[in-house]
């Protein structure tokens, strides 16, 4: 199929804009915290690298204390935040009042180490939240500027789960303005940087999570998923990210609130640098939702067939695949069938050529109600004076706007964009959605790129502006998609890829994360090789 007349202008406007607008944006963009150094300084707290569950079990058995733990991560967090400007609140104070008590609580606890485990599974560990989220005393801006002022009264469900199995919370994140771009950038908080090269992004709108995970100042985070949101960053950020099956955890609590369809699209998941942590953390962020994932059952690695699917089928929209994530994909195969004894089928699926249209065209259509999804430029105004696009793109250029151009851009977009999905995308979608269903089944496995690119340098995005497309999909298809880190490339930058299984099947590909942590070595230390 051709590109369509408003793909077209788009593509138009990219390169006819995009020389001018990087110019000006090296002027104008707030950058965050930058350091003279391109990396972080190394781990010396052997604490900082002990994953959640087995932090939690150390605090139970006081062989170390939650004080001693949750101080660990505030020294990490105060070193490194000047650098790569990912926690954008703090709650310290809190936090070690709160650790103290926990220390309290173990020490005259009677009922035993199993006893505490059974009721507060993750007591004493600390961990930090999406902005977007509410967490109770915290902003909740996600960062537009006319909600500088709003503090969250309460938690958001997955947040209080986490506080109810123990978890101490550190403090909140940077996101991308209102969670719509792969850069985590806004004009409240400015711009976060990857931990592996300050001068790169570590992907959004969940970046601040993936940067701050990435750089060992956080363990488990809380983030949100509808494009690719918990996957890219955890891909750019070398850590395990986990789109759940749609409806299993909890989106409400979130600004903006999902609208349309978006319902269906939007994923609240668990982000962290250990493999393990990912299954006790979504069995407590979606609580009895998660009965029906069977995450306890034992689970052959043996016994499940594997697929690859090594691109998209090359649209013109997106970029080619870099060449080290191609290979580690390869690798990834390789191992597979030598450590199993599994074959792994290659394959090709035409109808990822449109993922870009599809969700795109999904993301804008009426919800069931007929009513259309709140528009971008309605979000950006928040109920205030109506943002015209065009205007603010004007303003931006002088330095008068207080939006990024991403979403300035975004808002310009959707003015050009069709209210429906036609019929020819529809077909497309719902072929998609029957193949991939009838090809994984419950028991298949498939590898796919989690983005055409390693990490990019800032503002780069903007070029490319549809290589999301290569996670968007599942969102739309409603699948669980894994992404595991796949060591480190030959400029010291995060491998990866995603991971995609059939509905309501998360514990294989979580089960398969664990298995490529084991092989491949999981999250590295930034700056290691």
């Amino acid at each position: 199929m051709a590109l369509t007349r408003f793909e077209r202008f788009v593509m138009w406007l990219l390169r006819g804009a995009g020389k001018m607008l990087f110019a000006v944006f090296q002027l104008l963009a707030p950058r965050g915290a930058e350091g003279s150094a391109r990396r972080l300084p190394p781990i010396i707290n052997p604490l900082l690298r002990v994953p959640a569950m087995q932090l939690a079990r150390r605090i139970r058995r006081r062989e170390v204390s939650s004080v001693e733990v949750v101080q660990a991560y505030i020294d990490r967090i105060q070193e490194i935040n000047p650098l790569i400007n990912a926690m954008v609140k703090d709650r310290f104070s809190l936090a070690l009042q709160e650790a103290a008590q926990v220390d309290k609580l173990i020490e005259e606890e009677t009922g035993g180490e199993y006893v505490l485990e059974d009721r507060l599974p993750l007591l004493g560990v600390p961990f930090t939240v999406k902005e977007a989220f509410t967490l109770q005393g915290m902003p909740n801006s996600t960062g537009l500027v006319t909600r500088r002022g709003v503090i969250s009264a309460t938690d958001a469900p997955p947040v209080a789960l986490l506080k109810r199995a123990g978890a101490i919370p550190l403090g909140v994140t940077n996101c991308s303005e209102l969670c719509m771009w792969l850069e985590s950038h806004n004009r409240l908080y400015g711009i976060t940087n990857n931990p592996y090269d300050l001068e790169r992004i570590p992907g959004g709108s969940s970046g601040g999570e993936g940067s701050i995970l990435g750089g060992a100042g956080s363990v488990i985070g809380v983030g949100s998923d509808v494009g690719g949101s918990i996957r890219i960053p955890a891909f750019f950020s070398g850590i395990f990210g986990h789109k759940p099956t749609s409806g299993v955890v909890s989106n409400l609590g979130q600004f903006p609130p999902a609208s349309g369809q978006q319902s269906g699209f939007l994923c609240t998941g668990p982000m962290c640098r250990y493999a393990q942590d990912l299954v006790p953390m979504l069995r407590i962020m979606g609580g009895h939702a998660t009965d029906r994932l069977s995450l306890l059952s034992e689970v052959d690695l043996k016994s499940l067939r594997f697929f690859s699917v090594a691109h998209d089928g090359d649209s013109p929209l997106v970029s080619p695949v870099d060449r080290q994530l191609v290979l580690a994909q390869s690798r990834v195969v390789e191992r597979l069938e030598a450590d199993l004894g599994v074959k792994v089928q290659q394959l090709k699926l035409p109808q990822l050529k449109y993922s870009f249209q599809i969700w795109s065209a999904m993301m804008g259509a009426p919800g069931k109600d007929g009513k259309k999804p709140t528009s971008f430029a309605e979000l950006m105004a928040d109920h205030g004076t109506k943002v015209w696009p065009l205007w603010e793109m004007l303003k931006w250029t002088v330095g008068l706007s207080n939006h990024t151009v991403a979403a300035i851009g975004l808002a310009l977009v959707e003015m050009f964009q069709r209210s429906h999905p036609t019929e020819f995308i529809v077909q497309q979608t719902e072929s998609l959605q029957r193949d991939l269903e009838e090809l994984l089944g419950t028991d298949g496995v498939l590898l796919y790129p989690s983005h055409p690119h390693l990490a990019p340098k800032h503002h780069h995005p903007l070029f490319t502006p549809f290589n999301f497309s290569y996670t968007g999909i599942f969102n739309i298809l409603g699948l669980p998609v894994t992404q595991c880190p796949l060591g480190l490339s030959t400029e010291g930058l995060p491998l990866g890829l995603q991971l995609v299984v059939g509905k309501q099947q998360d514990r294989l590909s979580l089960a398969t994360a664990v298995y490529l942590e084991k092989a491949f070595g999981g999250w590295r230390e930034p700056g290691s090789t």
